[in-house]
């Protein structure tokens, strides 16, 4: 009996010290938690890049950023449908989504959602430069762009309009998914008097490289956007993170020099 309890003394203390070994390297790995992230797919500049490409565009930046001044956390972006974003962050398929999203009562109820903006939309109005149209009440008597039915477009006029029922602003809802490069270019041609659309779509890019003779407003409304995170327990440190983490690229000029580079413009002096 005690040559085998030597025995057994002599194969324990090897496996001990690996076991040992191998959970100090385990821990060392947990230290480090993968966030995976939901990024818009097709909204450049903004961020765009289906599954198994890079994300690319403003909100990646940032995203990459934040994971520079958190380094507890691993992200891992890939990009996603709009409704793919918000059911996988339901569901808990990820952890955190990016995609222009603005804050609403029912997105508080079912998400986590830092204090800090990630970044601003800029409602304006795109119209020719011989005829300029600088602001709400300019487009009174013109044919605008059909805007999509229920979008974020068409549900900002409908309130502009009933908080100025004097002024007799006329849009049409449509469900034609019409490129906005080819709608600049039937604003351009006289089709349309005007044009309004958030600004971080890339309309100036389109502009400046197809030589649009096209006027932009200032915006005519500013929303902030915000990261959504999956509702749970553990999520709730990750939140206060990433609301600190934007708080200090927005006060060392990082989302500044960010959005220059995205959107051709300083969007970070917008935010509330």
């Amino acid at each position: 009996m005690p040559a085998l309890n030597s025995a057994l003394r002599r194969l324990t203390t090897p496996a001990l010290l690996a076991l040992a070994l191998s959970t100090a390297g385990t821990s060392y790995a947990d230290g480090v938690r993968t966030i995976k992230i939901a990024t818009a797919a097709e909204s450049k500049p903004l961020s765009w890049g289906a599954i198994g490409v890079e994300p690319q565009g403003y909100e990646p930046d940032v995203l990459k950023a934040i994971n520079a001044k958190l380094p507890q956390y691993k992200f891992k972006m890939e990009g996603a449908a709009d409704i793919a974003q918000e059911t996988g962050l339901a569901t808990g398929k990820y952890d955190m989504a990016t995609g222009g999203y603005y804050k609403a009562p029912a997105r508080l109820k079912q998400f986590l959602i830092p204090d800090s903006p990630i970044g601003a939309s800029l409602m304006k109005i795109y119209s020719r430069k011989e005829s300029p149209i600088n602001e709400m009440k300019d487009l009174v008597g013109k044919n605008i762009v059909p805007v999509t039915a229920g979008g974020g477009v068409y549900k900002f006029v409908t309130q502009w309009q009933q908080a100025h029922p004097g002024e007799n602003v006329t849009v049409r809802a449509s469900s034609a998914g019409v490129p906005y490069p080819d709608r600049l270019k039937e604003i351009q041609g006289g089709k349309y008097d005007a044009l309004i659309l958030p600004s971080n779509l890339g309309e100036q890019t389109v502009i400046d490289n197809q030589k649009l003779s096209i006027a932009t407003s200032e915006p005519v409304a500013v929303n902030n956007t915000y990261v959504m995170i999956h509702k749970s327990e553990k999520n709730k440190a990750l939140s206060e993170d990433v609301n600190k983490a934007l708080k200090e690229l927005k006060d060392d000029g990082t989302l500044d020099k960010l959005s220059r580079k995205w959107f051709g413009e300083n969007v970070s002096k917008y935010m509330k």
